[in-house]
């Protein structure tokens, strides 16, 4: 997808059946008086899957249903769009988007542009093709390799790191995809030894090759997930509602049950760790 290009889809209800959904009018009264009669925009990289993925002309996955099961909770309308994940940040601080909800490990360096509110935890994973002889046993095993990321994620800047340190006679090459999907083609035609990305994404993507890819090695370097809003009053505001919102889900199940629909409940955190980090600039 080109920079900048973007399809919108009003989100239809993937909540698992039973799940306990009402407006919870405590973490309601949080939302700014701005949100609480527009509809939010909410923007999503959709080729991350189980987390954020389409399926046909709808966007599914698990953040998606969470995004769902928020604004339920909050009393809000979102619209979720399908944007290049390099372009959310961005979009977040020029107004365009009121939410980023697309797997974004929160980081320093992120939250100097936007607030996150945790809610997941993932490790970074390597998946090849399945003859492949790659061994992976943590980031320096990749010295030596062809490497796929999709661009601007954590991997991005974890592998070039680690290409800085590699010997002259192993050299990384770090190749950047402007989408996961595209990162994966690159893996499969061999423009590329292996595919670098979160965890349990490199499981899914092994999981629907039907034999193409295998996962190498075992996962490093857990970080939390963070649902991204803008640094702005409305916007702090906004991450604090969605902060209880998530509170309120994990308290009647609906957070466990959206995550086992997913087959992602090894990513599942507690509340004590949904924390906001961030603060108004």
């Amino acid at each position: 997808m080109a920079a900048g290009a973007m399809v919108a889809l009003v989100l239809s209800s993937g909540i698992p059946a039973g799940a306990a959904t009402s407006v919870n009018a405590a973490a309601a009264k949080l939302v700014p008086a701005a949100y609480k009669h527009i509809t939010l925009q909410v923007a999503t990289d959709a080729t991350y899957p189980p987390d954020e993925y389409m399926k046909g002309n709808t966007m599914v996955g698990f953040d998606v249903d969470l995004m769902n099961a928020l604004a339920a909770t909050l009393g809000i309308k979102v619209k979720e769009n399908n944007v290049t994940f390099d372009n959310i940040i961005a979009g977040i601080k020029s107004g365009r988007y009121q939410i980023g909800n697309s797997s974004f490990t929160d980081t320093k360096a992120r939250q100097g542009s936007v607030n996150f509110v945790d809610y997941f935890q993932a490790g970074e994973g390597v998946y090849a093709n399945a003859g492949s002889k790659v061994k992976f046993t943590g980031l320096k095993s990749l010295c030596g390799l062809k490497v796929a990321v999709e661009t601007a994620t954590v991997e991005q800047s974890d592998a070039q790191t680690t290409a800085k340190s590699c010997p002259a006679s192993k050299k990384l090459t770090v190749r950047t995809f402007s989408t996961q999907t595209a990162a994966n083609l690159a893996v499969s035609s061999g423009q590329a030894d292996v595919g670098f990305l979160d965890s349990q994404v490199a499981g899914w993507v092994v999981a629907q090759s039907h034999g193409k890819f295998k996962l190498v090695g075992n996962a490093v370097n857990v970080a939390p997930y963070g649902i991204a809003t803008a640094k702005s009053a409305a916007g702090h505001g906004l991450a604090l509602a969605l902060q209880a919102a998530l509170k309120v889900l994990v308290a009647n199940g609906t957070y466990k049950s959206i995550l086992a629909k997913w087959g992602v409940q090894a990513g599942a955190i507690a509340p004590a760790k949904m924390v906001l980090n961030g603060a108004l600039s």
